[in-house]
């Protein structure tokens, strides 16, 4: 018998299949790295998951022994306690105050200083940025009272100016502003020069587009610092009107140590906006850090 050949194209075909066959492995529905990533997010959020879970208990569940770990009635006198018969709406307006007020300074000054460190060269800007820098390496508590005293001459103490005024702008923002100025490519602004545009132009047109994940980054990290200072408000501000939200709420847990649901429900509200901020600039803080340039 004659034997009959496969054609060349079906062996070929027959050969491919069989190796891709072979080197087929079954694929997770996510990364493998998630296997140990989430693990760690849950050990991390447990405290957060048990805050939040604590602000809906009554006081008598809260100091149970054995301690329950789930409301048998999901209670929010905690949270009627604090908004009703305390200042926290006030000291919760005080530190949003201070914080956006901060924070709006930080980008505008911080933009300006970082532009004209990475662009303009003037005589001692070295030097200047140098000791800009060494300024960041000086604890506060070497600081505070200095600048206690300025703000006493300057009649601000006890009020909500002696919180804004040292935290204008930071030699953290102006050196990570510049830091990224740096990285993009001058041809974009000398361009725009050609075209007759001034620095200014050049900047809000051109530069500022193109850097919101590092103005994202600074605005994040300067209302979580802001946000959460106590040792300067607790220098700075004696009256109780004047009180942020962390000097409030220590004072608050002091006066009302036994009503746990209250101050497990002033936490709550007290994190509740960093993480909010954090969450909706987390992607443009990620793109900060890892950006070394304009991508085309």
């Amino acid at each position: 018998m004659t034997a009959v050949s496969a054609p060349p194209d079906a062996v070929q075909a027959a050969t491919s299949f069989g190796t891709g066959t072979r080197r087929r492995r079954p694929r997770l529905p996510f990364s493998p790295w998630h296997l140990l990533l989430a693990p760690m997010a849950l050990l991390f959020a447990v405290p957060l998951i048990w805050l939040a879970v604590s602000s809906v208990m009554s006081n008598a569940e809260i100091n149970r022994f054995p301690p329950s770990l789930w409301p048998s009635r999901p209670n929010l006198g905690g949270y009627r306690y604090v908004l009703g018969n305390a200042m926290f709406p006030r000291w919760f307006a005080n530190s949003l105050l201070v914080s956006l007020v901060t924070v709006s300074a930080n980008l505008v000054l911080g933009t300006l200083g970082g532009y004209a460190f990475a662009r303009m060269r003037f005589a001692g800007s070295r030097p200047l940025l140098g000791l800009m820098l060494a300024t960041m390496a000086i604890p506060f508590q070497l600081t505070m009272i200095p600048t206690f005293l300025v703000m006493k001459r300057l009649g601000l103490i006890d009020g909500l100016g002696a919180l804004i005024v040292p935290s204008l702008v930071t030699p953290f923002s102006v050196f990570l502003l510049r830091q990224f100025f740096l990285s993009l490519p001058r041809e974009l602004e000398e361009a725009a020069w050609i075209d007759g545009c001034s620095r200014l132009r050049v900047l809000w047109r051109i530069v500022l587009p193109l850097s919101r994940p590092a103005l994202s980054t600074v605005a994040v990290l300067t209302f979580l610092s802001t946000w959460n200072d106590l040792t300067w408000p607790l220098i700075a501000i004696n009256h109780d009107t004047q009180y942020t939200l962390q000097l409030g709420l220590t004072t608050f847990q002091g006066q009302h140590h036994t009503q746990w649901a209250a101050v497990m429900a002033g936490n709550v509200i007290t994190v509740l906006p960093v993480l909010l901020a954090f969450l909706g600039a987390q992607k443009a803080f990620i793109q900060s850090i890892t950006s070394t340039g304009v991508k085309g």
